[in-house]
């Protein structure tokens, strides 16, 4: 999606000051590695390069704005103790930055945060508290205790130091792929990708910058055609990294002006680079840093190579992973879920296992429901979930049940 320019009069970030983060993170967060991908490189017809944020301390970007954020306080600011809201991500940069800095941390998380975020968390020494079913509670009780409290609230995206540390990022891609045209990163509040373009385009102005979001919650879109930062009910996505329902003020002024384009992809398209970054790059990537590789497996002619891939973040819960790749499989036609209706008597199952073997379609999983007021008397209903090995093979399963006699429901 193309769109024209947007200013809006707020301060901004300059690239001295995402040197002057550059330089505060020395030691601190990782020069994460720069991978080459074959796979993309071929679909593409141009290098294709990783920037593996997901290798990073605390397992995402969020650790770099944290940090600069936090050291930029006052010795006052430090007594009082900072506060964060999040599911995950910036919860653990913050909790890492204020051990790393001795200031005393508080996050609020939703009740429903994955049980290995909580941990983390806590391990990397801050104080959490479970409020609310969703981050917009979360976020409505860490403001309402830093207004009890006086501790400082680290919003995650919405300020010039936290922009300006996620900057450093771009430095680095510079740093590592001069030749690079093309620099695709996904987006949220906007934070990552402003910081991005901030530090790239006052070096490269010809290096395109190519925003991403999850279809179900693209605030970007709407609120760059309107010129101002607009909300969108509801945002739905499996990557929470970018499940953001307005985009932050400071960010949008910055994305309105540097960011060449933004794009959106499908929770099939995630669910299917995930898969590619597990299965091909031997990386574990959540969801929101899977974006990127969505957008070049969507639309891989459209981009101008080398192309570098920043993958924000590798912190993603092993339960939604399973269903994540499950759901992946399926978009690739490597995993098939079928319904049908067979006669219920002896050897029934053992004549339908007969014609998937028959086509090589490996079974998973069987359950039978024969209690279903809508069958009859003598019918039975299976479902089957089959692995499978891509769309043709799929129809080609579908076809053999038919010819065999069964009623194939889904």
């Amino acid at each position: 999606m193309n769109y024209r320019k947007v200013s809006l009069s707020l301060p901004s970030v300059t690239l001295d000051d995402v040197r002057g983060a550059q330089k505060m993170l020395s030691g601190v967060a990782r020069v994460t590695a720069m991978e080459g991908s074959r796979h993309l490189t071929q679909l593409v017809g141009a290098p294709v390069h990783f920037k593996c944020e997901n290798l990073q301390r605390t397992g995402s970007f969020k650790l770099r704005g944290a940090y600069v954020r936090i050291a930029g306080l006052l010795p006052e600011e430090r007594a009082a103790g900072v506060v964060a809201a999040s599911a995950g991500n910036h919860a653990q940069g913050v909790a890492l930055a204020s051990s790393l800095l001795g200031v005393r941390s508080t996050v609020f998380m939703p009740k429903g945060a994955p049980l290995p975020k909580i941990s983390a968390t806590k391990e990397y020494g801050a104080e959490v508290r479970l409020h609310g079913q969703v981050v917009d509670e979360t976020l409505a009780a860490a403001q309402d205790y830093a207004a009890e409290t006086g501790a400082v609230f680290i919003h995650p995206f919405d300020h010039l130091d936290i922009i300006a540390g996620q900057g450093t990022v771009g430095l680095e891609i510079l740093e590592q792929c001069p030749e690079a045209r093309t620099i695709v990163v996904g987006i949220g509040g906007g934070g990552l990708a402003a910081g991005i373009a901030i530090a790239v385009k006052a070096l490269r102005p010809d290096v395109r910058i190519v925003g991403v979001q999850a279809a179900g919650a693209a605030a970007y879109p709407p609120s760059l055609a309107a010129g101002r930062p607009v909300s969108i009910e509801n945002p739905a996505t499996m990557a929470d990294g970018i499940k953001v329902g307005r985009p932050g003020d400071v960010p949008f002024g910055i994305i309105g002006d540097l960011v060449d384009e933004v794009r959106t992809v499908t929770e099939d398209e995630l669910s299917t680079a995930l898969l590619l970054c597990l299965e091909r790059a031997k990386l574990v990537v959540e969801p929101a840093g899977a974006s990127p590789v969505a957008a070049l497996l969507s639309d891989p002619g459209s981009f101008e190579g080398p192309v570098v891939a920043v993958l924000s973040g590798g912190n993603v819960d092993p339960l939604l992973l399973q269903r994540i790749l499950r759901h992946g499989m399926a978009a690739q036609g490597r995993y098939l879920a079928v319904r049908l209706r067979l006669t219920d008597r002896p050897g029934a199952l053992a004549t339908l296992l007969g014609v998937l073997s028959v086509v090589d379609a490996n079974v998973l999983d069987v359950s039978h429901v024969r209690t279903d007021p809508r069958l009859g008397l003598t019918e039975a209903e299976v479902e089957l979930h089959l692995e499978t090995k891509g769309p043709a093979h799929c129809a080609e399963v579908g076809q053999a049940l038919r010819d065999a006699g069964y009623t194939v429901i889904g």
